[in-house]
């Protein structure tokens, strides 16, 4: 058993904001990978599914960012599981918007439910780093992840979405690396290169450059 935990606040009136790209991850998750429905347990909405032999249960913890550890220390007991079997996405302010990061372990650099979340399983869980940008000053910060996404940011979020749903089955077998380089190519597809120019005729042939200037001449008639 794998337990997926998306971070974010409960209520229509937080369901585009930045500080619950979490939720829309998990939501495209489950949809993409036709998990069972979402019911209510742990302090949350879960939904339970598989990926080739593994079972996950995926959750949406309902007591606010401040307190998401509340609802995924009660799943990680109720299922013995250990904190690096634990799977948490959100957003990170210190990335730019669409880019994504993974790591295990680690502090909790200012955010609220990474903090809970520590309080309640410890530090070792894998963080899903789900960049949604820097407003610039540390005093925006809260306005900044509390607004919704604007319509220019929403199609890129989106591909974000999409690829980490994709790929997911890398990561969660074991190969973040893998994961991280799918989801950059998906997310950022390197720019094609510009077909071969072809050679230019030397000067030198007249024949050639006679023969094209009688087939414009003809073209004329």
């Amino acid at each position: 058993m794998l337990l997926l935990v998306g971070l974010g606040n409960p209520g229509p009136k937080y369901a585009q904001n930045r500080h619950n790209i979490g939720f829309l991850a998990v939501d495209e998750i489950v949809r993409r990978h036709g998990f069972g429905p979402w019911r209510a347990r742990f302090q949350g909405q879960a939904s339970e599914g598989r990926m080739g032999t593994q079972k996950i249960l995926v959750l949406k913890p309902e007591t606010y960012m401040n307190e998401s550890g509340r609802a995924a220390g009660e799943a990680l007991r109720f299922y013995k599981l250990e904190p690096d079997e634990v799977f948490v996405f959100y957003d990170e302010i210190d990335l730019a918007p669409a880019k994504l990061r993974v790591k295990l372990g680690g502090g909790t650099a200012g955010h609220n439910g990474l903090r809970s979340l520590s309080a309640h399983i410890g530090p070792d869980f894998w963080r899903i780093r789900l960049g949604v940008g820097h407003p610039g000053r540390k005093e925006l910060v809260q306005r900044h992840v509390l607004s919704d996404f604007t319509k220019a940011e929403w199609p890129a979020m989106e591909k974000l979405i999409d690829a980490v749903a994709a790929e997911l089955p890398k990561l969660l077998g074991g190969d973040d690396g893998s994961f991280m380089s799918r989801v950059a190519h998906l997310t950022s597809p390197p720019t094609p290169k510009p077909a071969p120019k072809a050679d230019k005729p030397e000067g030198g042939d007249g024949e050639a450059a006679s023969q094209s200037k009688d087939t414009e001449a003809g073209h004329g008639l």
